[in-house]
């Protein structure tokens, strides 16, 4: 038995759930490795999720067995399997090191604490949500309050105008702590983006442009040289992916997009064989769940 996860996104670029359902209600009883690679790129999140469940037919990796004698997921099976894949606190032991995600506003200037003491050295903080004087009050406090090894990304999921980029590129150049600016400005705005991660120093992540692996290859035949983060679970078929990957240097970052633990496992299966080994992975999320999510 294999398991997988078909985990939807559709405001950042994936089928919709309605779609994924849709789909996979129409497949025939037996499906055959032909029927999983033959699925359209129009359903990244069915493409991630099969293909998942396929590479784990047989591995017993989820401690139900293999092949067609496996047992069926038992709920202690899936309690046991949350625990492990849903561990994000790193150590000196990870083979990945994660980066936190802070909240918005001024309640990073505390949640970073939290982080830092389970371990973590990344940190991620949201910006786009409020006045640009009020998040630079925040951003100068928090770069205050961080240690000097701390590493820290801002992510405004394309919220930011030309204008307002050009100022938190300049700040970031002048601050030394940014690791990187996440979709500064709309996907719409692919070329100003190009222009500016060549102007400043401070490096740009393209991630609503690279939601799906087209629009990556896109991306990247277009010119883009800078960062890739790549949410694995509504990008699209896996094996395309590594293909991909393997035939171009690329910077990765693989990020989460709060998926389950079966999703999130298969996304760490290939984040740690792509991933950009100096960067963490956006998959330190643990504490924006309850215990028993």
């Amino acid at each position: 038995i294999g398991w997988g996860e078909i985990a939807p996104l559709p405001w950042f670029g994936s089928e919709t759930l309605e779609q994924a359902l849709n789909f996979c209600h129409q497949l025939p009883t037996h499906i055959t490795v032909s029927d999983i690679f033959s699925i359209p790129a129009r359903l990244p999140a069915c493409q991630f999720g099969f293909e998942s469940a396929l590479e784990s037919v047989g591995s017993g990796e989820w401690g139900v067995g293999s092949g067609e004698m496996g047992e069926f997921l038992s709920s202690q099976n899936l309690k046991s399997i949350s625990t492990a894949a849903r561990s994000a606190i790193p150590n000196s032991n990870s083979k990945i090191a994660f980066s936190y995600l802070l909240p918005t506003g001024e309640a990073a200037l505390e949640s970073w604490q939290i982080g830092w003491n389970q371990g973590y050295r990344t940190f991620k903080w949201k910006m786009g949500v409020a006045t640009f004087e009020e998040e630079l009050k925040v951003f100068d406090r928090l770069v205050q309050l961080l240690p000097p090894s701390a590493k820290l990304r801002l992510d405004a999921n394309g919220g930011l105008s030309i204008q307002e980029a050009e100022r938190w590129l300049k700040i970031s150049d002048d601050t030394g702590i940014i690791e990187f600016i996440e979709q500064p400005i709309s996907p719409k705005e692919f070329n100003q983006m190009l222009k500016m991660s060549n102007q400043y120093s401070t490096p740009i992540a393209l991630d609503e442009s690279v939601a799906t692996l087209s629009q990556l290859e896109e991306c990247y035949d277009n010119g883009w040289r800078g960062i890739y983060v790549i949410k694995a679970a509504i990008a699209g078929s896996p094996k395309r992916l590594r293909q991909f990957c393997q035939t171009h240097d690329i910077d990765i970052v693989f990020s989460s997009v709060f998926e389950t633990a079966i999703g999130r496992h298969a996304a760490l299966q290939l984040a740690a064989k792509l991933s950009n080994r100096d960067r963490a992975v956006g998959f330190g999320i643990n504490h924006w769940f309850t215990d028993d999510e």
